[in-house]
């Protein structure tokens, strides 16, 4: 290659770089080729692993060369570059042989009763086709496949297995040797129970399953994997029982969640709800998320559909209704006329907080409204601030109270408590800035609130009390009356996949909604709930001599 023919007709090197003429030949090769490979690279735009593959190699099939799969590897996965990227070679059997891992992901035990084994081999005992020797014969693991394509092993090795390159073989053995890491199983601090179990889940998906196994030994359970986000490649599973589920809403979500076509979802279950489901901004929650595996296989046996996402330690329930999250595991926990009690109470604490502030402000502006006996209801002094101005700063600051307190160590909770109450809540009455009753009301709306068991149904009333309130101050009496009623309206129209939210109340169930209002004893709750469209509706037979619906049927 002659440098000074690319700039014309210099035969005395006029107007070449002197850079360029200290250079051999072959150094200016190189440097040219490094080039253009610095520049593909900047250049590569793949959103997926398949069409990096691609880029970099212009197909998706494994070398049979150790070093052209190696320059694929270093391009796509890191591997030289990010020091928890691993190939270690060796010779075994006679062939040489790469094991490509991820070093925070592998286990130890399992990899070296692995290579136990193949380092004993020599190499009359591996036939020609090594890599089926080692398939069939050699690997003492459980969880061995043979993989055809590049782009499969990238996203296996990503998932934490690892994969054997076999020099001269054009597929690759993938073994199961992941080792997440993982918290022991506690119990949720959201869904906490005086009896019952103390395990939740975790942020692992394996261990969730697990979980569910445990209480559900049925064939028919089915636990659905697939993958999310082109980047992300998050695991989620559909997980129903066969015999029990509408199978046309199991159908739906599994090809809802196919059609997910973002980079990924880091934060798990709730970006993924938001892209199947389409909710746009209304602020009530169509599924029902859950900590608890018991609660899980409740509804599982009820016949919904439950989404298990990896790196999320709760789980969604759908569909769901209103009343569904206005329930919690206590209930069932007691007997039933103490499970019932339980419920009522909660069931008024959830219309407290929605309900108590927006009428108090109201008989409070129209004294007129006010029934017998309640004259005592009303701010017996006069104030330097707007009743409804006292509502949306004290509303403003209990929200910030509750952040503060997800923020907050645990050693200096309670001192922010006691600032709140006395310093700023009590100070803030004494100057006459607030009413007390304005104060006692908040307290009782926000404990209210607390009780409702789904935390975003509860911050979902709180917007709701927030529009009435300022409905109220605004209309008065017409402004409740219209506020309620668009509030019905809007969750009459709401629907959770395809489903009424205010059933069994809108469309009117008699029998379904007894089944809310009161907690049957076990063995008089023999159907499952119409609302979930199930195949099979017995939880038991109705016959004294316990034959089943199913049993009659094949006679």
């Amino acid at each position: 290659m002659d440098v000074r023919s690319d700039y014309g007709d210099q035969e005395h090197g006029e107007g070449v770089p002197e850079e360029l003429l200290n250079k051999s030949p072959y150094e200016i090769q190189k440097e040219e080729e490094e080039k253009a490979y610095q520049e593909k690279k900047q250049n590569e735009m793949s959103d997926s692993v398949e069409e990096s593959v691609h880029y970099w190699q212009e197909n998706d099939e494994i070398s049979p060369r150790m070093n052209d799969n190696k320059y694929t590897l270093k391009q796509i996965l890191g591997l030289g570059e990010s020091f928890d990227v691993d190939l270690r070679e060796m010779v075994l059997g006679g062939k040489h042989v790469g094991i490509l891992l991820l070093t925070g992901f592998a286990k130890d035990e399992i990899l070296l009763e692995v290579l136990k084994r193949l380092t004993y081999l020599t190499p009359d005992q591996v036939s020609e086709h090594a890599l089926k020797s080692y398939f069939e014969c050699y690997i003492p693991h459980i969880q061995v496949e043979k993989v055809d394509s590049m782009s499969a092993v990238i996203k296996k090795v990503l998932m934490g297995m690892s994969a054997m390159f076999v020099e001269g073989d054009r597929s690759v053995l993938i073994m199961d040797t992941r080792s997440y890491p993982v918290r022991s199983p506690e119990e949720p601090s959201l869904e906490r129970v005086v009896r019952g179990s103390r395990d939740g889940f975790t942020e692992t998906l394996l261990t969730n399953v697990a979980l569910v196994r445990r209480r559900i030994r049925d064939p028919g359970l089915k636990f659905e994997i697939m993958q999310v986000g082109r980047r992300t490649q998050t695991d989620v599973c559909v997980v129903y029982i066969d015999d029990i589920v509408d199978k046309v809403q199991v159908d739906s979500v599994r090809e809802k969640i196919k059609r997910v076509d973002i980079d990924g979802i880091p934060a798990a279950d709730k970006q993924l709800e938001e892209a199947i489901i389409n909710k746009g901004w209304n602020p009530f929650p169509l599924v029902r998320y859950s900590e608890r595996p018991d609660v899980t296989a409740s509804h599982l046996l009820e016949g919904r559909v439950v989404i298990f996402v990896d790196t999320s330690p709760s789980v969604m329930i759908l569909p769901t209704t209103f009343f569904d999250l206005c329930e919690h595991a206590e209930e069932n926990r007691q007997t039933a006329f103490m499970g019932t009690y339980l419920r009522w109470v909660r069931f008024a604490g959830i219309l407290i907080s929605l309900f108590v502030l927006p009428l108090w402000l109201l008989m409070v502006i129209d004294p007129a409204i006010k029934p017998m006996g309640f004259d005592f209801i009303g701010p017996q002094e006069n104030v330097k601030l707007p009743l409804i101005l006292q509502f949306l700063l004290i509303e403003l600051g209990v929200d910030l109270l509750r952040m503060a307190a997800v923020h907050t160590p645990t050693p200096l909770a309670s001192a922010m408590g006691l600032i709140a109450a006395i310093l700023v809540g009590d100070i803030a009455v004494k100057t006459g800035y607030f009413v007390n009753e304005v104060v006692l009301y908040m307290a009782i709306a926000a404990i209210g609130m607390f009780a409702t068991p789904s935390y975003e149904l509860g911050l979902a009333n709180r917007l709701v009390r927030l529009f009435l309130l300022i409905a109220v101050a605004i209309f008065k009496v017409p402004g409740f009356v219209i506020g309620t009623t668009l509030l019905v309206i809007a969750l009459t129209i709401h629907r959770s996949y395809n489903s009424s939210y205010l059933w069994p109340f809108i469309p009117f169930n008699a029998k379904a909604l007894g089944n809310f209002l009161f907690r049957l004893p076990l063995l008089e709750n023999k159907k499952r709930p119409s609302f979930n469209k199930t195949r099979d509706n017995t939880k038991m037979p109705d016959d004294p001599d316990g034959e089943s619906r199913k049993s009659k049927k094949h006679k």
